[in-house]
């Protein structure tokens, strides 16, 4: 052989093996668990479709920027609950009866069944559901992703308690060391399906405790809640209860909703928590017309809509992304709301919120 094929063939080899060796995204599935990663950026994002197709990790250089007590996927499955990115539907967050309104008509819980509870319902009934189905795991130059789909009207006992009937279709996309989450829904009934939805992801930095955290909260209104933390109809300035735009977290003990979100120029609003050199923003797309805010203070004290509560281990913030307020579905019939948003019949509603990890 010359020396001039024996070069040849060196670079046909290099030509082959390239590719996969500087391959900067990948996305694969392994049993119950989906796998994102980005080579460059050194983030993996961990997705458990079956249990409520909720991300129970993203890590950027080893640390896990979701609350993750279980600490593995058998542990999680077992008792799910205060973890990652979960979904909440047909509607986010509180209910001030068991019962919602829509075009018009109350449509009351049947509690029998056992999948609503409480005088005060909250968070739906599909959080932790093992309905969901993945669609399509993929990986290219730009970006890895996975997305599931979760066809609701499928489910008789879903069906008695919120007579719409839809799917949903959630895509997490892993790109430039920044997860996106996509939901859209899809209105398969005959009249206009109300939008409450919303997600209650458990963040967290890692180098340094929650009570040296500073946040930054993108919001011009705050909700007052009375003693069930309903929304009684009222509302202050934001600044109230922030009076600077980023403030000491020890300080407060939170448990608020925001709207009349500060948007830029591409109608998204962003929340931020800061540790000593970590940093998250949470960025909500426009259709996103509220947060939640959750921090429940260490010590059971401080400003805000939680109020006083005994010590515990809270090392986290949750930055809510929410449709609408809570209860919006029922102040929204009395007149109380007017920012709820409806999907036609045969109608979608699509929208997403960034997590964007720096300083690790």
């Amino acid at each position: 052989m010359s020396r001039r094929c024996g070069f040849c063939l060196v670079l046909v080899a290099l030509a082959i093996a390239t590719p996969a060796m500087a391959q900067r995204y990948t996305a694969a599935q392994q049993g119950e668990v989906v796998t994102l990663a980005d080579r460059a950026a050194d983030a993996v994002v961990t997705i458990v479709p079956s249990v409520g197709n909720i991300v129970v990790e993203m890590k950027i250089k080893g640390h896990n920027v979701l609350r993750y007590p279980q600490g593995s996927v058998a542990e999680f499955k077992a008792r799910p609950g205060a973890t990652g990115i979960p979904f909440m539907g047909p509607w986010a967050n509180r209910l001030d009866e068991q019962a919602f309104y829509a075009n018009g008509r109350r449509h009351a819980f049947d509690m029998a069944l056992g999948n609503v509870r409480g005088e005060v319902p909250i968070h739906g009934f599909v959080t932790t559901t093992d309905r969901w189905r993945v669609t399509s795991v993929a990986a290219s130059d730009n970006d890895a992703s996975v997305t599931s789909r979760l066809e609701f009207y499928r489910q008789p006992a879903w069906m008695r308690q919120w007579p719409y009937a839809h799917t949903i279709d959630m895509t997490y996309r892993l790109a430039g060391g920044v997860l996106e989450v996509s939901t859209t829904i899809a209105n398969l009934s005959d009249e206009p399906m109300p939008v409450s939805i919303g997600f209650h992801p458990y963040f967290q930095l890692t180098d340094s405790p929650r009570d040296e955290w500073a946040i930054s909260v993108g919001a011009r209104t705050r909700w007052l809640l009375d003693a069930r933390k309903v929304p009684t109809g009222a509302t202050e300035a934001a600044a109230t209860l922030f009076p600077e735009p980023r403030v000491a977290l020890r300080d407060y003990s939170l448990d608020d909703v925001f709207s009349d979100l500060v948007r830029d120029d591409l109608g998204r609003s962003t929340m931020t928590v800061w540790g000593r050199s970590q940093r998250l923003d949470v960025v909500l797309g426009p259709r996103f017309r509220s947060v939640v805010v959750w921090a429940p203070s260490p010590s059971g004290k401080g400003r805000g809509g939680q109020g006083d509560s005994p010590p515990a281990e809270r090392n986290f913030i949750c930055f809510e992304p929410m449709a609408a307020i809570s209860n919006a579905l029922n102040m929204a019939h009395r007149g109380q709301y007017q920012d709820l948003q409806t999907i036609p019949p045969g109608g979608t509603w699509q929208e997403s919120f960034w997590v964007r990890p720096t300083g690790f």
